[in-house]
């Protein structure tokens, strides 16, 4: 990497970082004592998210706890043993679940469309139960608007 590029990455860290900590702190998103489970799908958005708070509780004049959680709902071609080995490279807490939502979908959902509004609702159920049953009073997803345009549009047209 040249020292062009590692300026640049440097600089787009600090900006997200930056960013990320002002939404917080404006937006009391997070407070001194919480329990914030972190839900990591494995793209890029959910590990970005983990990697800012991880920066940040390091950092933040408050005391907070982070807890990594995948979702392993079954589907084929799932790589079941990537994040567990990223997770314990970095010393995050984490936990895996394992709900098969993807044969329930399928069954459901008639051949051709999409599966991605079902297999959402049944994520979401799982998460928040698990979030309440363990005591963690903050989830934070790697999800935002162009995520649910690009739904919209995928139930639309296909």
């Amino acid at each position: 990497m040249t020292q062009k590029a590692r300026y640049e990455k440097n600089k787009l860290h600090k900006r997200l970082r930056r960013e990320t900590g002002r939404a917080i702190s404006d937006f009391g998103m997070i407070e001194d004592g919480d329990r914030v489970m972190v839900c990591i799908s494995g793209g890029k958005d959910s590990l970005t998210m983990l990697d800012l708070l991880m920066h940040l509780r390091q950092h933040a004049p408050i005391d907070f706890e982070i807890l990594a959680v995948n979702l392993d709902q079954k589907q084929p071609g799932f790589p079941a043993d990537v994040l567990p080995a990223w997770f314990e490279s970095i010393n995050i807490p984490y936990r895996i679940l394992e709900e098969d939502t993807y044969s329930l979908v399928t069954d459901m959902v008639p051949e051709g469309k999409t599966y991605c509004g079902w297999c959402s609702r049944f994520r979401r159920g799982i998460l928040y139960k698990f979030a309440s049953v363990n005591g963690y009073n903050k989830i934070a997803l790697g999800h935002h608007r162009d995520d649910i345009l690009e739904t919209l549009f995928l139930n639309l047209f296909y």
